[in-house]
């Protein structure tokens, strides 16, 4: 009876393997799924249940350029030959980040939005307050289709929750692909010669460091980046923050908030630092290039920009990259970058069509030729195994992403970008020797009543891009001429050195956007 009963009890386990192995049942995963290896028949159950993604067409909006360009569309390439469903990706070029911000905005109101588009936290933000935002919630945590814990645990530290938006519950606007950090570089040959072995760790010593360059060249060592990255980076390197996520308050009346554009105020006075001469034209990049000055401020990503200046320049030396001064044992990085956003405006297959795809190129099997083509972070951890060989020729990158232990974002609540151009005014009039406690604390009124403003279920601002211009898609066909009545006259734009982010207002005239130069 026992053995019989054994043989029955065997049986049915055998038979539910095979149901298990087959069907597409929603279990949780208990390790990390490959996205090709996820089930392809609709889910019988659960949030997807009958949902079949095969054979949707999805439309992306990208600003991918040059090297970028090419990983990107061969990447799609890859994954419309090989996805199991036979979904096929068509990107579309819209130009620098401010264009295809407008051109969303734009398709918001003519109802002719795609399916995927690159989206700054804040800007998806934007776009939500007309309810056309698919929050991701629900894809990255589905038993199926989801990242399961394992897949979560690749992720570097705190990057998953930088699309989590508080003005809308804590939804997912968006998911993160890519990333850089603000940082800075520096001449290792001069540092030597001035006797330090190291990048300064404090402020104190950055200012001596300064100081020696000055009194033994006659140059200035840095060319001040003034822009609201740089304050945000400065801020939690010294363990702080620029605004409060549980009180919904901006905080840049703190002395963590204050250190580095004082640090920066009494340099300028005394001569060790000076301003940036053409900010459009990247004569800081150029001047450190050349070995005129000792450090240079800027986004992790420009670093093939910052090698090729010292090439062209004829710096000859060799360059190193270390964090803003920080206190305690490690840094805090200001790790910022777009992120992709899905529309709800398309159908269910098309939604989790636009999930699977963005899941794929997530993976590191496609994160290594991305990151090296486009000189970004990969957001996986699993990626340094396959990078390697890339790491030991470009050692500068894999000290800048050793550097990614402990990140940071800045808010991605709709409303900043107002807020960043005050922050990097405020910047600006400390150099020119306002009090930094006075006028930072005047910053941190104008943010908080900014964002009182900026409330969900507004009507998106009226988009105002460029003159309409044939956008080359990734296919290499020709994108059809953007309507008359997405665009206008172009908006001013914002110093070029300023670190990307996207213009996000709730009136008709849009706050100005960043120069297209800081796809960088």
């Amino acid at each position: 009876m026992k053995n019989n009963t054994f043989r029955k009890v065997s049986a049915a386990l055998v038979a539910l393997a095979a149901v298990i192995s087959t069907a597409p049942a929603a279990f949780a995963q208990a390790a990390y799924v490959k996205t090709f290896d996820l089930p392809t028949k609709p889910t019988t159950d659960g949030t997807f249940k009958g949902v079949d993604p095969t054979g949707a067409q999805l439309q992306m909006w990208v600003n991918f350029t040059g090297a970028t360009e090419t990983s990107y569309n061969a990447l799609v390439t890859q994954f419309n030959s090989t996805n199991p469903w036979k979904i096929t990706v068509t990107g579309t070029a819209k130009g620098a980040y401010p264009d295809v911000y407008n051109a969303v905005l734009g398709a918001i109101q003519t109802k002719s939005l795609p399916n995927i588009s690159v989206a700054y936290q804040n800007q998806a933000a934007t776009y939500q307050t007309a309810n056309v935002v698919l929050p991701l919630d629900s894809y990255v945590n589905d038993p199926v289709y989801g990242l399961g814990d394992a897949g979560k645990a690749e992720f570097l530290p705190g990057i998953l929750d930088a699309d989590l938006n508080s003005q809308f519950n804590n939804a997912r606007l968006g998911f993160p692909l890519y990333r850089s950090a603000e940082a800075i570089y520096y001449n290792v040959d001069a540092l030597k010669k001035l006797g330090y072995d190291t990048f300064p760790k404090t402020w104190d010593d950055l200012k001596k460091v300064s100081l020696a360059y000055y009194k033994a060249t006659g140059n200035v060592a840095y060319e001040v980046r003034t822009d609201a990255s740089w304050v945000a980076a400065a801020a939690f390197a010294q363990g702080g923050n620029i605004f409060d996520a549980k009180s919904g308050k901006f905080t840049y009346d703190s002395a963590e908030a204050q250190v580095g554009p004082a640090a920066m105020a009494d340099l300028l006075n005394q001569g060790a630092v000076g301003l940036i001469s053409n900010a459009s034209g990247f004569s800081d990049e150029a001047d450190f290039g050349t070995g005129k000055t000792l450090f240079y401020g800027s986004s992790t990503s420009g670093l093939n920009y910052i090698l090729k200046a010292i090439t062209d320049g004829k710096g000859n030396f060799s360059v190193g990259v270390a964090p803003l001064p920080y206190t305690g044992n490690q840094p805090t990085m200001d790790l910022y970058g777009a992120s992709w956003s899905v529309f709800a405006t398309g159908t269910p297959a098309q939604q989790l069509a636009s999930w699977l795809f963005i899941r794929w190129f997530s993976e590191a099997e496609q994160q290594a030729p991305w990151v090296q083509a486009s000189g970004y972070f990969s957001i996986r951890t699993s990626t340094a195994p396959l990078l390697a060989d890339y790491f030991a020729k470009n050692p500068v990158y894999k000290a800048a992403s050793d550097l990614l232990k402990n990140t940071k974002a800045e808010p991605p609540i709709a409303g900043y970008d107002p807020i960043r151009t005050e922050a990097g005014k405020a910047f600006n009039d400390v150099l020119d020797g306002q009090p930094v406690k006075t006028r930072f604390a005047a910053l941190n009124a104008f943010a908080n009543t900014t964002l009182a403003s900026f409330k969900p279920n507004l009507v998106p601002p009226t988009p105002k891009p460029p003159k309409p211009t044939a956008a080359a898609t990734m296919s290499g066909t020709m994108a059809p001429v953007m309507a008359a009545t997405m665009v206008a006259t172009m908006a001013p734009t914002m110093s070029a050195t300023m670190a990307p982010t996207m213009a996000a207002t709730m009136s008709a005239t849009m706050a100005p956007t960043m120069a297209a130069t800081t796809a960088k």
